[in-house]
């Protein structure tokens, strides 16, 4: 049989399997000797121990499109970033953060606002302005009111989405509206395992459809940069480019240079000052962290 794994947790793999359901496995020892660890989101090939209680073993770990570190997840299209629009009021250092990540390990990105309706029409259209020219998917939502959902549902289709964003961002709300089930099969897995809920959050994949899965991950509250060399940053700032070619020096880092094109598209207003004010920021970072 194939499937895929959809929760693991205390050495166990709860893998889906199309018109089968659910079956909780082990994973063989020969993984743990040749030190490779099965991930949410993995295809793989197990066999039925017991069919009845729904029981098996993995006994291959298909190849990997691709391998996330944070969240730790395999064979993801997409990241749909979910922040809130206010209360709490949006971190944007953090999810600049996070999308340098996610462009780092190419993964595209959706980029959604939840509880749009505790904000005005001229609040949504500052966010625009700051994130309009990234490059992603840009929604707003609300979950309370259950509105901009089709849009968000038409960009999952068909693919394997992680999602991620801090506490409070209304991600849970949010899944729980896009596939109800979902707490129901949290709590089946849960009944099986008989541990009851479990207060350590893990990744978990969702079937939307036969062909979309959404993947639930722990909320965060700080984000590393990725290795970078300080000089690479500019490069995940797309709003960055179509004025870097005008600059006097190739090399240009957009700060302290004379005849930078970026500083006075910036100066100019054509560029954010909420993303350039954080790129300066995670340069200073990029530049003391390798000194030590």
């Amino acid at each position: 049989m194939q499937g895929k794994i959809v929760k693991g947790i205390a050495g166990f793999y709860y893998v889906h399997v199309v018109e089968s359901g659910i079956y909780e496995c082990k994973a063989k020892g020969i993984f743990r000797n040749k030190g490779v660890k099965p991930l949410v989101g993995d295809n793989v090939r197990l066999v039925s121990l017991d069919k009845e209680e729904m029981t098996g073993n993995i006994e291959e770990i298909l190849p990997r499109k691709n391998e996330l570190i944070r969240p730790a997840v395999a064979n993801v299209d997409q990241a749909l970033v979910i922040f809130a629009a206010a209360s709490p009021q949006p971190n944007f250092n953090l999810l600049d953060r996070f999308l340098i990540q996610m462009q780092h390990q190419e993964v595209p990105v959706i980029l959604c606002f939840n509880k749009q309706d505790l904000v005005t029409e001229e609040d949504l259209e500052a966010i625009s302005a700051v994130y309009g020219g990234y490059g992603s998917e840009l929604c707003f939502v609300s979950a309370q009111e259950e509105t901009g959902l089709e849009k968000l549902r038409q960009l999952l289709k068909g693919r394997t989405t992680t999602v991620a964003g801090p506490s409070g961002a209304g991600k849970s709300s949010l899944i729980n509206l896009l596939h109800p089930q979902a707490a129901m099969e949290t709590g089946s897995i849960s009944e099986k395992i008989q541990r009851g809920k479990h207060t350590t959050r893990h990744s978990e994949l969702f079937a939307l459809d036969e062909e979309s899965f959404i993947c639930d991950t722990p909320g965060f509250s700080s984000v590393y940069l990725p290795e970078l060399e300080k000089e690479e940053l500019k490069e995940y700032m797309p709003e960055f480019s179509e004025y870097a070619s005008f600059c006097r020096f190739q090399g240009c880092v957009h700060i302290h240079e004379p005849d930078c094109a970026v500083k006075e598209a910036y100066e100019a207003g054509k560029i954010s000052p909420v993303r350039y004010e954080n790129y300066k920021l995670l340069y200073e970072e990029l530049k003391n962290r390798r000194r030590y």
